[in-house]
């Protein structure tokens, strides 16, 4: 019997530890796409994403037949501190991002997914529960490349622009039918207690976690402040 117990606390001991290393990898390939599409010439607009609230990012997003479901479509969102968020960017909530009529652009190919949440309506709303893209919140194709202007239509009608990576090619992406909501499992296993989105990134008061820092600190060195 004790043979048993010892076991049965091993397991539980091994899926805990699987579970933050899921958590920590997540956080990694998101720093990883950000690195990698803000401020090349072809990617994220340096205009918008100084005038962005917040920033979420979903790597590695993979078809499973027409639905994006287990593991797929996970990531990170993080916005910029402060009441009016001109702050620096805070601590991320894990999140989630599923079903809707991109499941038949992703295709077989791991594709990378960029949203940038452009207002405070928007960002509140996505924290707070489960979100349909152009139903909940309008969302639009994001304009691509350095010198692409903020005063776009895209830019100024909607609350979130979204972009898509995929075999090395960026661009603008509709996302329109798909829902983005906070992943509260997964935030649980990163925070080490269950702790609501909204209280992570709005109040302002959690520390950014380890695994969490080349996410933020990338943020912070291409946009430090909101410009707008």
């Amino acid at each position: 019997m004790k043979t048993i117990f010892l076991f049965a606390l091993c397991l539980c001991a091994a899926a805990g530890a699987f579970a933050e290393n899921k958590e920590d990898q997540r956080l990694a390939d998101a720093a990883n796409v950000v690195k990698e599409v803000v401020g090349t010439p072809e990617g994220v607009p340096q205009s918008l994403l100084d005038k962005a609230y917040c920033v979420i990012v979903f790597p590695s997003v993979k078809k499973a037949g027409f639905i994006v479901a287990g593991s797929y479509g996970r990531g990170a969102m993080t916005c910029r501190t402060g009441a009016d968020f001109n702050g620096s960017w805070g601590a991320p909530s894990m999140m989630a991002l599923e079903g809707g009529s991109f499941g038949l652009q992703v295709g077989g190919e791991a594709t990378d997914f960029v949203l940038l949440v452009m207002n405070q309506k928007g960002a509140k709303s996505v924290l707070s529960s489960k979100v349909k893209m152009g139903a909940d919140a309008s969302v639009a194709a994001g304009p691509v490349g350095r010198n692409a202007s903020a005063e776009t239509d895209a830019a100024m009608n909607a609350e979130i622009l979204s972009y898509s990576r995929s075999k090395g090619i960026f661009g603008g992406v509709s996302l329109e039918g798909s829902t983005v909501r906070p992943d509260n499992d997964a935030n649980k296993s990163l925070y080490g207690k269950k702790i609501e989105a909204k209280d992570i990134v709005l109040e302002g008061n959690t520390p950014v976690p380890p695994a969490a820092q080349p996410l933020t600190s990338e943020l912070n060195q291409v946009s430090p402040k909101r410009n707008g």
